[in-house]
């Protein structure tokens, strides 16, 4: 695929665009924008870092790396056709059916003639006489395009640890989010998981099957609730088919887009008999259920956050055989759900193998990476095997790691020092033409539903400027502050704000991370599809248009 470069006019020598629209990643949603752009007739291109399609699902292939939504919930639901010829073989697949399914989706519309992939964005300008933005590529070409598309992802900026002496490590080192295509075998090696967060616990489970030793290095443990997987035999799969329209208008209807939305319940509205065995029912269920379908008030109130806290330590101590290894597993520094929670699989258990030890890293932090293996403050191990767990510069880092300019030449780094502002995390004041499918503040939960819903909301955007004989859209700043502000507002009383995680914006491997923000929205999903929908049906008046 030979790449578009800068155009010249023969009459005025200004420069031209090359693209009607530029996509940056080849993720689900740049696919599906992808795949909307050309019904207005677009001409677009996608800029892929990696060498094919999938974005998390293409980067994330470390063993053990799966769902923890339904997979029927989590495919595209646009396609009729599509739903009705893939199956999914397990409720929550496995990362290279993933992969498998958006490469079908790729061949099934011819994708890749418009993609260039091995193409790392370095920066994106705003030109503001031309109204065009110029995409700067890692090799150093440049492209124009009147509109520029950003699906960069929320997880999609792996950040690594500063111990010293990491690049001096002799064996095989390794980080999640970057992990090789080529297999890596653990047979009857040394192996060290630095992190237990959702990859880690992934990692450390399959790990845990074929090393002669495994030792987990954990800062701050965290609430992990049962997956319950299975197999999906045909005549389910064909049930499931059935139902297709059903499952994705359940996923319009609920919180977080999952299958599982809250009780209308509070947790001590029953009984202490029917709240047991309530939490047990879900304990026992497949998903989320017990995260974000549980009694409505266990993430706002403390005294029902203690109670589900206390029931899952409770798991924990009756998996884990040795008490003071399960002590060190249950989070004694916030309550269930107010962080991430990771699904597991036999994850506790693993604890009881006798190749498996844990080291709390706060009572004897890691001091440096050794030639060799990992010292800490009382020991030095060897291993043969690092991986790093230690997760992503979450919700901004892919922004950041790419140098956008908009206008006044104001850079978006700049423009979210104290924190990002958007409107509904799709558009930001000072960067015209320039929309954000994941940006901050989108409704997340069910990352799919949410793609879909952004890519179709853009969409709606562009046709109206299409047919309005309209180049330009940016939002008011006036808009952005009445967005910000509900975005404040639904974070009041959440007990996760009172949390250091990527959901309140800190990160200890990155400079600048260490101040809790908002950093996130955290509304419910129908009020942001309201909000956002809102703007479209008063015929975009929060957006400057010309």
């Amino acid at each position: 695929m030979t790449p578009a470069t800068l155009q010249t006019s023969p009459v005025t020598g200004a420069a031209s665009a090359t693209w009607d629209a530029i996509i940056i990643g080849a993720g689900m949603s740049g696919l599906y924008q992808q795949i909307r752009l050309r019904e207005l007739g677009m001409k677009v291109r996608v800029f892929e870092a990696g060498t094919g399609v999938g974005g998390t699902w293409y980067w994330n292939r470390y063993p053990g790396c799966r769902f923890d939504s339904e997979s029927y919930s989590y495919g595209f639901s646009f396609d009729k056709e599509l739903l009705q010829e893939w199956s999914w073989s397990e409720h929550f697949a496995p990362q290279p059916e993933t992969e498998r399914y958006l490469n079908l989706v790729a061949d099934k519309y011819d994708l890749r003639r418009d993609i260039q992939f091995s193409a790392r964005v370095k920066a994106a300008r705003w030109d503001e006489v031309d109204r065009l933005w110029t995409v700067t590529l890692d090799s150093g070409s440049r492209h124009r395009s009147r509109f520029l598309i950003t699906a960069i992802g929320a997880l999609s900026a792996p950040t690594m640890p500063d111990f010293p002496g990491m690049d001096a490590f002799e064996g095989e080192a390794y980080h999640t989010g970057l992990w090789p295509k080529t297999p890596v075998d653990f047979t009857g090696k040394r192996v060290a998981v630095i992190g237990t967060g959702a990859s880690g616990v992934q990692t450390i489970q399959e790990v845990a099957k074929a090393a002669a030793q495994l030792t987990v290095f954990q800062r701050t443990p965290n609430w992990c609730a049962p997956l319950h997987n299975g197999r999906i035999p045909p005549e389910e799969m064909a049930a499931i088919r059935a139902r297709y329209d059903e499952i994705f208008r359940r996923c319009d209807e609920t919180f977080s887009c999952f299958l599982h939305t809250p009780d209308p319940r509070n947790t001590f509205d029953v009984s202490a008999e029917e709240r047991e065995a309530f939490l047990e029912k879900l304990y026992s269920e497949r998903g989320f259920g017990i995260w974000v379908g549980n009694f409505k008030d266990i993430l706002t109130n403390r005294a029902a956050n203690e109670e589900i806290s206390r029931f899952v330590a409770d798991k924990i101590r009756q998996r884990v055989k040795d008490p003071k290894v399960a002590e060190l597993l249950i989070p004694k520094n916030h309550g269930f759900g107010t962080r991430r929670v990771p699904l597991e699989t036999r994850y506790y258990e693993c604890y009881n193998q006798p190749n498996v030890a844990l080291v709390d890293t706060r009572a004897t932090p890691i001091e440096r990476i050794t030639p060799t293996g990992i010292r800490t403050s009382d020991a030095e191990y060897g291993f043969d095997i690092i991986v790093y767990a230690t997760g992503f510069d979450a919700l901004r880092g892919a922004f950041d790691r790419i140098d956008f300019t908009g206008r006044d030449g104001v850079a978006l780094k700049e423009k979210w020092q104290g924190g990002a502002t958007s409107l509904v995390g799709m558009l930001q004041d000072g960067f015209p033409n320039m929309f954000m499918l994941l940006g901050p503040h989108t409704a997340l939960g069910n990352i799919p539903r949410s793609i879909e819903f952004n890519v179709d909301w853009v969409t709606r955007l562009l046709r109206h400027l299409q047919e309005n004989s309209l180049t330009y859209a940016e939002a008011r700043p006036d808009a952005v502050a009445r967005w910000m502000d509900h975005v404040m507002e639904v974070a009041q009383g959440l007990l996760s704000m009172e949390v250091d995680s990527w959901m309140t914006g800190v990160n200890r491997n990155v400079a600048g991370r260490q101040t809790r923000v908002v950093a996130r929205y955290t509304g419910s999903a129908p009020t942001y599809r309201a909000w956002a929908n809102g703007i479209a049906d008063r015929g975009y008046a929060e957006l400057v248009l010309a």
